[in-house]
């Protein structure tokens, strides 16, 4: 499996860049970049320019995901149609589980604990519900009906949809494969959206 260890290094300052860019939106959510020190040296619009393009960066964030997801599954089985789906749920639970059950396990001891700025305070809004909500795919609804959560969580509405591509991808490449036309299809009108 030497050639799926193959980098491509303009895809990887890309992905670079695009969290460093939601890194620093998050950041200038709770703490306004023109009202640091970073003012002193940074003119105010370049300050803006990078706390202002996060969603922009997240989109191509997930872009690059997709791109990176559908390369491996055609070097690995050749085409899509053949992508062995339990190998592929398997690694991508290897991939996403242990660092999302540490984050939660923290979170959580965060709110029991009653430490400021990282317990749920919501009327909307409880422990319980939000672990389900980042272990149930659906961090993202959940922020949308009741609002942000505290530090941490708020983060995962974007792993709630690259968990979704996930759950999907494999099914869609399955329930496609004897209909390419349908498939291309599909594929142009993603992307001409």
């Amino acid at each position: 499996m030497k050639h799926l260890a193959e980098r491509n290094g303009g895809i990887d300052i890309l992905r670079g860049l695009t969290v460093v860019l939601v890194v620093i939106h998050h950041m200038a959510l709770r703490i306004p970049l023109a009202q640091t020190g970073l003012a002193t040296i940074f003119p105010l619009w370049l300050l803006k320019v990078f706390s202002g393009n996060g969603r922009s960066a997240v989109t191509i964030f997930f872009v690059i995901s997709g791109f990176i997801i559908t390369s491996h599954t055609l070097k690995r089985w050749g085409t899509l149609s053949q992508l062995d789906w339990r190998n592929f749920y398997r690694r991508r639970a290897a991939r996403i589980l242990p660092c999302l059950v540490t984050l939660v396990v923290v979170l959580s001891v965060l709110d029991l604990t009653q430490v400021p700025d990282y317990t749920i305070e919501h009327t909307d809004q409880s422990l319980p519900r939000a672990i389900l909500a980042a272990f149930g795919m659906h961090m993202n609804w959940y922020e949308g009906q009741t609002g942000y959560l505290p530090c941490g969580w708020d983060v995962l509405w974007s792993l709630s949809i690259e968990e979704a591509f996930y759950i999907d991808f494999p099914l869609f490449c399955l329930i496609t494969a004897h209909f390419s036309r349908f498939r291309a299809f599909m594929f142009f009108c993603l992307a001409y959206r």
